[in-house]
């Protein structure tokens, strides 16, 4: 007989340690909207699972957090699949941590439908991202939920809602909801021009490192091209352009091999090659 139940009155880690338990081998399937999610155990073992783009330990994870829909176990069926080495003890217990601290994110995050914008901050003030921050940054647009962004990046929901938080909390960003009036023309699409500027920087130092002495003054007249014209509002565009030049530069000095270690140092901060975040 199947097991089921709603998420709004147990947890997804207790249901599963419940089952795991005994042994059973079956399925876990979580639904919530229109999101469908499985776990699949193995003589209580838990082997394998999947939901959205993620699948492994970070698909339990993104399920654990989820504080409504349903569930339903179906023992018997099982997978050949094997995604999941963690002992159920560990799992569980990260998924539990990771749901004390889900509690937390959802003080500024209470639902993953909302959609991140840029708040109208000084623009002299500027602020120091993580690569991973930057990442999220290129995708912050207005119109795409936190959700929608995760699955964009292939990151969960969580990690996605974590680098939001400190974004939130230090006024960067805020939430609308999807019912809400996008903001004004007025209100800034990305972050302020000192911070962008503070992102060139960045770039240029990971130029200077690898091109050296012999490429200094390129490096150093194509960032000064590009700060002048992110002064003059051209934001993201004028830092692809001058990524590309700067890789153009170390191809002729130092060749296409150090090009593209440059190019993979890089391509993370805008957001070209996503990556989960680290834990």
């Amino acid at each position: 007989m199947a097991l089921q139940g709603s998420l709004s009155e147990l947890s997804l880690p207790d249901v599963i340690q419940m089952v795991s338990v005994s042994g059973k081998t079956g399925v876990f399937s979580v639904v919530r909207n229109d999101e469908v999610g499985k776990i699949y155990l193995r003589d209580g073992q838990i082997v394998d699972a999947a939901v959205n783009a993620l699948r492994g330990d970070n698909a339990v994870y993104e399920m654990a957090i989820w504080s409504e829909g349903e569930f339903t176990f179906n023992p018997g069926e099982e997978t050949e699949a094997v995604t999941i080495h963690l002992s159920n003890a560990n799992l569980m217990m990260e998924a539990a941590r990771r749901l004390d601290e889900w509690r937390v994110l959802s003080r500024k995050i209470p639902s993953l439908d909302l959609i991140p914008f840029f708040t109208s901050r000084d623009q002299s003030d500027q602020v120091t991202l993580s690569p991973h921050e930057w990442i999220l940054v290129t995708r912050i647009d207005d119109e795409h939920t936190i959700e929608e962004i995760g699955e964009q990046l292939h990151w969960s929901a969580f990690d996605v809602s974590k680098l939001l938080f400190g974004m939130i909390t230090s006024g960067l960003v805020a939430l609308r909801s999807s019912t809400d009036e996008p903001r004004s023309e007025s209100t800034p699409q990305g972050p302020s021009s000192v911070t962008l500027i503070g992102l060139a920087n960045r770039i240029m130092s990971v130029a200077l490192n690898v091109v050296g002495d012999s490429g200094q003054h390129t490096i150093e007249k194509q960032y000064a091209r590009t700060r002048a014209q992110i002064e003059q509002g051209a934001g993201f565009d004028a830092i692809r352009t001058m990524v590309e030049q700067h890789s153009d530069a170390i191809s002729l000095l130092k060749g296409a091999d150090v090009a593209a270690m440059f190019d993979e140092q890089v391509r993370p901060l805008l957001g070209d090659t996503p990556k989960v975040p680290a834990r």
